[in-house]
């Protein structure tokens, strides 16, 4: 066997840039909610399709979502806008991977953009056989990706927190059938 065909070591690090995706769409009319904005479930479906990818790009193995931290809506998406989704990792763990994710509204008429949402999921690289996977460690390079990562070791606080505390309720739930 050829060398070219050898499995490559995985690097210490990658920069934010190395995952960074960018999708951009058009608001139809069959995307809209009853206030004629962009339904909420379509954004964070879209969400977790572009960070799922900055993800795999960053680790280049398959990756689990383990949790959608946060997506904040904070502005309305119109059928008048087109809505850009740019992601790339902003912080790792050993086997896990956080995504932050920037939406931006551009009125298609006017050419008015702003930051419509934002968001930052977690993802867990994985094996073929489902064991967790190591991740290389990420190097932030502008102001904005410093910006976002300053903070990621609080959010993996909060995240370990509210995890368990998810995991107590959890357990304190009924599994039995309402009609029982």
């Amino acid at each position: 066997m050829d060398d070219q065909n050898q499995p490559q070591a995985a690097p210490d690090f990658k920069y934010c840039r190395e995952s960074r995706v960018f999708k951009t769409g058009r608001v139809f009319p069959n995307d809209v909610n009853n206030h004629k904005t962009l339904f909420g479930g379509k954004l964070m479906s879209t969400i977790d399709e572009v960070a799922s990818i900055s993800a795999m790009r960053h680790c280049r193995t398959n990756v689990v979502t383990a949790s959608a931290d946060s997506v904040d809506f904070l502005l309305p998406i119109r059928p008048t806008d087109s809505v850009c989704f740019e992601s790339f990792v902003s912080w790792t763990g050993r086997t896990s991977i956080e995504v932050f994710v920037k939406i931006i509204s551009e009125n298609l008429y006017t050419g008015e953009r702003a930051v419509a949402a934002t968001s930052f999921l977690t993802f867990v690289a994985v094996h073929e056989d489902g064991t967790p996977a190591l991740v290389p460690a990420i190097i932030a390079e502008t102001d904005e990706e410093k910006l976002i990562s300053a903070s990621a070791d609080q959010r993996s606080e909060l995240r370990k927190i509210r995890r368990t505390s998810s995991k107590l309720l959890a357990s304190q739930l009924s599994t039995t059938k309402y009609w029982e």
